[in-house]
Formats: structure tokens, sequence, C-alpha cells
């Protein structure tokens, strides 16, 4: 399968962004199965990048990777100015992890979960009260902060581990899943944390099944597949890879509608809904120039509207041949 990779975002300089992170050639084994075959990344800082893959793909690996959880078999990696290899220690000082398994204890209340952090992370005793007072009220846990964290619902779960992993002030922080098992309130919820933490200057690497989630946060968009990044853009630019855009053009006046059809001539017609349809990439240049030639031609749809593949269609059209055939690997390994 061909891989697609857009261009490299730019600050208006011209020069390109400071990045968070950045990687080259990361490969990654386990036996016979080649998980990562030479991954290439470069993700500017305070910004959202999400990695889509199908289960098995590898995104947890690419994760434990450049969060030090795992050495990679071949590459280079640098995060938050460190390289993985020299400066591991440099790396975990920078950095924040959640995974989609909550690393909270239940046992525990969540201050105590908070305060247990802020002694992990060395604060001294009035500063880690005060950090997780500040967090506690941040992420809306106030009320129940002496309340055993078994006590939580998921959401509450989901953001208490968030909140800890803020202790430590990352400059990037590792999402994993993050809204795995939430429900739809919640999910919008954790998306307003996550614009929040990128608005105050995090960048924020996260994997997620949910291809409406990278839509809605993500700055850059990856898709792994079988090894490799199969593309790599913004969602729009991702969507417009995949055939089957178009516009399409309503008319309420059948005669209209008749004329427009014998003078565009190469659309798909829709004569009950007095519908037109014109293949297009929904880029504003083809845009524009469609609505110039509809001028010159004296065409007036009463409506027009822009269809263009979502992420859906991006993410089956490039994972598709990956779904059979896989060999057995180890579950817990490779994700």
């Amino acid at each position: 399968m061909p891989s697609f990779v857009m261009p490299t975002s730019r600050q208006g300089d011209g020069h390109p962004s400071p990045a968070a992170i950045s990687a080259v050639g990361l490969r990654k084994s386990y036996g016979d199965k080649t998980v990562l075959d030479g991954i290439d990344l470069r993700i500017p800082a305070g910004s959202v990048f999400a990695l889509l893959g199908p289960n098995g793909a590898g995104k947890t690996t690419v994760v434990k990777i450049l969060s030090t959880l795992i050495t990679a078999d071949g590459g280079q990696a640098q995060v938050a100015g460190h390289d993985l290899a020299t400066s591991p220690d440099g790396v975990r000082a920078a950095i924040g992890v959640t995974g989609q398994f909550s690393a909270v204890d239940g046992l525990i209340t969540g201050e105590e979960n908070m305060l247990l952090m802020a002694d992990l992370h060395h604060l001294p005793r009035r500063e880690g009260r005060r950090v997780a007072a500040e967090l506690l009220e941040r992420f809306d846990l106030v009320g129940a902060a002496k309340k055993p964290a078994s006590t939580y619902s998921g959401g509450m779960k989901r953001r208490l581990d968030i909140a800890m992993t803020l202790v430590g002030s990352p400059r990037v922080i590792f999402l994993d899943e993050p809204t795995t098992g939430l429900d739809p309130r919640s999910r919008h919820n954790m998306w307003q944390i996550i614009r929040e933490l990128v608005t105050g200057g995090v960048t924020v690497f996260l994997t997620t099944q949910y291809l409406e989630e990278a839509d809605e946060l993500a700055d850059r968009i990856a898709v792994l597949n079988d090894g490799k990044i199969a593309a790599e853009g913004t969602a729009g630019e991702l969507k417009r890879l995949i055939p089957g855009g178009h516009v399409r053009l309503r008319f309420s006046d059948p005669a209209a509608y008749q004329g427009a059809a014998v003078a565009l001539r190469e659309v798909s017609r829709d004569d009950e809904a007095l519908a037109l349809q014109i293949p297009s990439d929904g880029s504003q240049r083809e845009l524009r120039s469609l609505l110039d030639w509809l001028d010159a031609a004296g065409i007036e749809a009463d409506e027009l509207s822009v269809h263009t593949p979502d992420l859906d269609d991006v993410f089956f059209a490039l994972t598709s041949t990956s779904q059979t055939n896989q060999p057995n690997q180890p579950k817990e390994a490779v994700r």
C-alpha cells in the first residue's frame, strides 16, 4: 500500500515549528512479528497528535517506546529535547503518561492518590499539598477528594488519572486511549480537558479507537498500518486522499434542474430529489472554480452542499488489508 505523508506544519515565518517529539526509523519486533517497521514522526510543540490504527497495529508500542517503558530495536527519537537512548531520565522528567487502564489506586482517596504522586515527584510536603489541591479543584474533584477512589465513576477516575499525571508539570503527555469505556458526556468532558492542556502549552500524543475523537482534537493525524505510517496529515488532508467527495446541487424548479443536468453532463443525477452530484475533493480552490463555472453557465441551485469522506472512510481504506492473515502474537505486547 502506498504511503501518503503531508507537508510538515510550519510557523508563519516559514520555519518549522519546534518539535516536542521527533523520531526517525523506529523499529520493534516481538519474535518473528515486526510491529514497527521504520516509523518517522515529527510533532510540533503545543499541538495534539493522534495516532490511529487497527488493534495490533502497534499504537501502544509506539507510546511505550517514546515514554521509555521499552526500548526500540532500531531508530532514533527525541522527546522534549531529550534523546531516548542517551537521556531517558530527562525524557521521564518531562513527560506524563495516562493509559487506557487507570493507574488510580482505588483503596485510597483521591486526595491520597494525588499526594502519593507528589511524593513520587519528590515535591516538598507543603508544595505537594498545594499542587494536589489546585489540581483537584481544576478537575472538579474537590467534593470527592476524601472518598475512596473505588467509589468514583469511570469519568471521575479518568480525570483523577490525568490530574495525577500533571503533578510533575509535564511538557508532553501521552494519552493512550484515554476515553475508552467512557459514556459520551464523560468523553466530551475529557476532550475539553485535553484542549485546555494544549492551550496551556502542553503537547499531547493521543492514541484512540474513536475516529470522531481524532477529528475533534488532533492538529495532525497519522494512520499506523502493517508497522508503517500509511498516511499523515490534518483531518482535512487525510479525507481528501480518499475518492468519493462531491458537491451536491439541489433544485426546487424541475426546469432549472433539467437545464443544469444538460449543461453539466458528467454528473450523477437524482431525478426524484432534483439533485445533481459533482465529483470534488472539497478543497477551497476546486469549490471556487466550480462556483465560477456555475455562474458563467447561468446555473443557480437552491442548495449547495459539500460532502467529503470522513475519517472512517480514510481508516478503512488505509487499513483494510491488515485485518486478515495476521500471525499469532502476544496480545499484551502488541496494540
